[in-house]
């Protein structure tokens, strides 16, 4: 499988992807990415700021996620706890995976390239944070050494669990 950065002419296959996240989410009553979130216009600023990611098997688009180095404006507030460190951090936003390839790993693989770009970047940590009904993304984060460490808001005012996990050497 492929790692590598997402091209505007990508858009429509990412978007089958996400649409099906959001079908997904919304069967299982989960609140999340069911306000036209994210969207074509969400993609290409991602992929004009180099941020938006993808795997690929034999070619195929099976999973997607936006990952950003810096400041979150997002993560600068939290409640009920705080986050494990400070200095430079990678956030993953926007991760999903084909329905067909759900529950093969393949988010643990987007999680483990994250955790050497933020190494090769000189990032102390990866933060991500999922809605609060979202069990099956709350197992694979913590699966993955994230620790649970407060709750953040979205810019549209909704609550999310925040989750760190230290990459240093």
């Amino acid at each position: 499988m492929d790692f590598v950065k997402a091209e505007i002419k990508e858009i429509p296959d990412i978007m089958n992807i996400i649409k099906n996240a959001q079908k997904y989410l919304e069967e299982e009553g989960i609140d999340q990415w069911q306000n036209n979130y994210p969207n074509p216009e969400t993609l290409v600023n991602d992929i004009n700021n180099q941020n938006s990611y993808l795997i690929k098997k034999e070619n195929k688009i099976i999973a997607t996620a936006a990952i950003i180095f810096g400041e979150d404006p997002t993560y600068n507030l939290i409640e009920n706890g705080e986050w494990i460190s400070k200095g430079l951090y990678g956030v993953i936003h926007r991760a999903a995976v084909a329905p067909e390839y759900r529950g093969r790993g393949i988010i643990s693989l987007i999680f483990k390239k994250t955790f050497q770009m933020g190494l090769d970047l000189g990032a102390k940590s990866i933060r991500i944070d999922t809605h609060q009904d979202n069990s099956s993304m709350q197992r694979a984060v913590k699966k993955a050494g994230f620790k649970y460490c407060g709750i953040i808001y979205t810019k549209d005012g909704s609550k999310r669990l925040a989750y760190e996990r230290l990459i240093g050497r």
